[in-house]
């Protein structure tokens, strides 16, 4: 009933919540999955070399720049906004700032108060690579 089942972790998935009414000061560095449902004042960023999700919910604040692999939003973001892959932004979505994106989706009802930069999609962290000699 409670076995321990060796599957491979669902892509996406949440790793760390920063709940509603938690308030967090500095800088937030991790990988895999985040949600936030709280307030950070202080850059988001993922561990360098790992995929990471960060999920803001539409009760959730973060006041400081983000780079992540990907970003589902529906919160506000008020500072620079740098997604390596791809930025999904729902209806209650709102970023203050500028924003680097490879791939994006926006909501109607989204709001953008800054400029849209296009870049190049980056390799996925941690996919499986073929050396050539």
């Amino acid at each position: 009933m409670f076995g321990n089942k060796s599957k491979a972790p669902a892509p996406g998935r949440i790793d760390s919540l920063i709940g509603a009414g938690t308030s967090i000061e500095g800088t937030v560095r991790f990988s895999g999955g985040l949600r936030v449902d709280g307030e950070i004042k202080g850059a988001v960023e993922a561990v360098p070399g790992n995929a990471a999700t960060l999920v803001v919910s539409d009760l959730a604040r973060i006041e400081g720049a983000v780079h992540v692999s990907h970003l589902v939003l529906n919160g506000t973001i008020c500072g620079p906004v740098n997604v390596d892959q791809t930025l999904e932004m729902q209806p209650k979505a709102r970023i203050i700032g500028d924003v680097s994106y490879a791939s994006i989706e926006i909501h109607q009802g989204a709001v953008i108060e800054g400029r849209l930069i296009h870049t190049k999609p980056q390799a996925e962290p941690n996919s499986a690579t073929t050396d050539q000699d």
